[in-house]
């Protein structure tokens, strides 16, 4: 079978299932433009809607086993363009899924694949939870519940099925709610301003936009020569800070789970642990303790993630109680934008 759009996303959504992102993967091969935005829409579309769609595989095969993982992502595929797509005929879905099968030298998988999505059609199929209908791990659905109530966590969740809108600042994307992270540093054009964790930069530039001159840091020598500021430092923010503390106004962007950006990240749906959120939030604290060091008397620092958890918000600045001047949530399907959360500390 030729590279096309729907083998390139059965290709996608395979190296996702080993690790990979999405939009890299998406970016790293070329298809003529409207293959290209087909692989996007069937590769983002089968990530958001997953659990929808493995329900819908239950419900048509009446087979609740496991299946190969190929055989799996053929029959995603093929339901995700049947009930989802408008321009894509059934016909086409049916029989490209099934190539994909061969393609994938499941030969003995061929029939239960076209079985299967003769059977799918547009009808309404009661989902058996609000988990399902959303399309959410059921752990991650309970844990915002009952951190942030049961319409938030699930405005949120629908908020996060659909393609967000695209913002743009200056010659960047930058969504609307990352955008409004940086005023709350009060920047002035005098202010020595440190962003311990500039990449990819969108922040780093919108700061300097206020006179201010950045020093941008960075442990990826990369991503950091990628943001056109005069200067960089390339060092792990997590480890003391070659800095004496001579800083007004420093950015801690940190790294983070990534869970209040699963609308462009619907992967991290399906991998993020428990486990991720406790390993994520011991780094966190030790880089805030890192900048901290390096802020000057009377300083502000802002403390800001694009995740949902209070293991990596609220139970990292809990450490530093005293010095928290506010704090709070940015919540989709609340507030226009991805999911963030931020600190003040001074």
């Amino acid at each position: 079978m030729p590279l096309n759009a729907r083998s390139f996303a059965f290709d996608v959504l395979d190296a996702v299932e080993h690790g990979g992102f999405a939009d890299d993967l998406l970016r790293a091969r070329s298809l003529e433009p409207q293959e290209a935005n087909l692989a996007n829409e069937l590769v983002f579309g089968v990530l958001r809607h997953r659990g929808q769609l493995d329900y819908l595989i239950s419900h048509y095969s009446g087979k609740t086993g496991k299946l190969d993982k190929e055989v799996r992502n053929a029959l995603r595929l093929g339901i995700y363009q049947i009930r989802y797509l408008d321009r894509v005929p059934p016909h086409a879905a049916v029989s490209t899924s099934v190539d994909l099968v061969k393609r994938a030298r499941k030969a003995s998988a061929v029939g239960f694949v076209n079985a299967v999505l003769r059977k799918v059609n547009r009808d309404p199929v009661p989902y058996p939870n609000d988990a399902v209908s959303l399309a959410m791990p059921e752990w991650l659905l309970a844990k915002w519940e009952s951190q942030f109530g049961a319409a938030a966590a699930q405005a949120a969740a629908l908020y996060f099925l659909n393609k967000p809108p695209a913002h743009v600042r200056g010659e960047r994307q930058m969504d609307i709610g990352a955008q409004q992270i940086v005023p709350l540093l009060r920047l002035e054009a005098h202010h020595r301003f440190l962003d311990v964790c500039a990449a990819p930069g969108n922040k780093t530039l919108q700061a300097a936009e206020c006179g201010a001159v950045p020093v941008a840091c960075d442990r990826s020598r990369k991503r950091l020569a990628a943001i056109p500021v005069t200067r960089r430092v390339q060092l792990d923010a997590s480890q003391p800070l070659p800095f004496r503390p001579v800083f007004d106004r420093i950015l801690v962007d940190a790294p983070c789970s990534g869970t209040g950006t699963l609308g462009r990240n619907p992967e991290i749906k399906w991998r993020v642990t428990p486990e991720e959120f406790a390993r994520q939030a011991e780094r966190q604290l030790q880089i805030l303790r890192s900048a901290l060091d390096v802020l000057a008397p009377g300083g502000r620092l802002v403390y800001a993630t694009c995740s949902l958890e209070r293991e990596e918000n609220e139970e990292v600045v809990s450490q530093f109680a005293g010095r928290v001047q506010e704090q709070g949530y940015r919540l989709p399907g609340r507030e226009a934008g991805d999911g963030f959360f931020h600190a003040v500390l001074a």
